[in-house]
């Protein structure tokens, strides 16, 4: 595989991942600290998912004609202007001017979360070439990139909290800015032009011409990813500051130590599973195992147990099976397409991705509004199970079995 490369593209997708996360908490005490109620706050990151939608419809058509290299710069670009107009905000602007405005640099960040992503998850299937080491040397690397990308979007929550803390809000922001910046300019000179470039050209009908087990994996996406942000984007943060009393800091910490961990996780998986590279029967029962946690958390609650320790551990036992069935996840669309498609369906994939999180971010504030914590968590069980039972028609076999030995030894693809 070409290291180099690979290395860029992560340090890259890591700048980005801080400010990313460090972005998220920024926002949400920020705003929260203003006073603004649930639904008002889950706006905030409307546009931010919405727009994160139509990117991964686009994106994976520009960077197959353009290259990975193009669509990857100008993810970082776009958030280095997101962080910049977001530094401008003026705290006397009227309530409804400084929502919208936002929102429209939430939509930028959005736009830049996703062609990131999407190029270095694409960049895997890219850089590492699964015909030499074996399909489960692809599914080492993209946990790798995977898991240690969340657990630094969790550096990135506490990030935020302390930035917010000693430099501001603005301040705060001006210091990723430029950060940011210069991970930008280190990647422009030192990615080579035509990575990722596409040998045949595609057209407009290729975006949604799809395999069916991309469909269905991108169908069970939707509702998994859903299913978190449910209880994580507004339920659980606001929770734990007005209902329990928790400081901004202490908030952020907690988040972002749940994320550290679901990263770490999510990097340990091919351990976890000793061997054994994913198929569609391993989504299938991660995702219905999720769905018990998911269950028992609100239960707990209304049987009386300390609201306290019933969130810290079972958010915890959940994050860690959500983990898991989502490293499986972003293995399963690299195995299901060919290299010359991967941005294409790559991006599909997170289209759905997006979706989930869209829904998932205004029920989240909804649900936490007519019905508490509990209303949230309710909501994230029948996501999980729409995901479980989804997933119960995936392929049960490796999509390229001749690819199953790897330096003599066979590793087992099926269930």
């Amino acid at each position: 595989m070409n290291l180099r490369n690979y290395i860029v593209v992560t340090a890259a997708y890591w700048g980005f991942t801080l400010t990313d996360g460090a972005l998220r908490m920024l926002v949400l005490l920020h705003f929260a600290q203003l006073g603004y109620p649930p639904v008002r706050l889950a706006m905030l990151f409307l546009f931010y998912e919405f727009f994160g939608i139509v990117t991964n419809v686009f994106g994976g058509w520009l960077a197959s004609r353009l290259g990975l290299r193009v669509t990857l710069l100008a993810g970082l670009a776009l958030q280095v202007v997101a962080l910049g107009m977001l530094a401008l905000l003026n705290p006397a602007w009227a309530t409804g001017w400084a929502v919208s405005y936002v929102m429209a640099a939430q939509a930028l960040s959005g736009i830049a979360k996703d062609l990131t992503k999407m190029s270095a998850k694409s960049a895997i299937k890219v850089l590492v070439p699964t015909g030499d080491e074996g399909r489960g040397a692809l599914f080492r690397w993209v946990a790798l990139l995977t898991g240690s990308k969340n657990a630094l979007k969790g550096c990135g929550f506490f990030l935020g909290g302390f930035l917010l803390s000693v430099a501001g809000f603005a301040g705060g922001l001006v210091v990723m800015a430029g950060a940011l910046l210069a991970v930008l300019i280190a990647a422009s000179v030192t990615l080579p032009g035509a990575m990722g470039t596409a040998k045949q050209k595609a057209g407009w009908g290729d975006l949604f011409a799809k395999t069916r087990a991309v469909n269905v994996l991108s169908a069970a996406r939707f509702f998994l990813f859903g299913a978190r942000d449910i209880w994580f984007v507004v339920g659980v943060p606001v929770f734990l500051s007005a209902s329990l009393g928790w400081s901004g800091a202490r908030v952020g910490a907690f988040m972002a130590c749940w994320v550290i961990g679901y990263g770490l996780v999510q990097s340990a998986a091919p351990l976890v599973f000793r061997g054994r590279v994913p198929a569609g029967g391993m989504a299938a029962g991660l995702a219905f195992g999720l769905a018990g946690v998911a269950a028992a958390v609100p239960l707990a609650l209304a049987a009386g147990a300390p609201a306290g320790v019933v969130i810290v551990s079972g958010l915890a036992v959940f994050g860690a099976v959500f983990a898991l069935n989502s490293a499986v996840h972003s293995y399963l669309i690299l195995d299901y397409t060919d290299g010359d498609k991967v941005a294409l369906n790559v991006g599909f994939y997170y289209m759905a991705n997006a979706g989930g999180r869209l829904v998932g971010c205004l029920l989240s504030g909804a649900l936490f509004q007519w019905g508490g914590l509990a209303g949230c968590l309710w909501g994230t069980l029948v996501f999980v199970l729409a995901a479980a039972v989804i997933a119960l028609a995936l392929p049960r076999q490796a999509a390229h079995p001749e690819k199953l030995v790897a330096g003599g030894v066979k590793l087992g693809g099926g269930e």
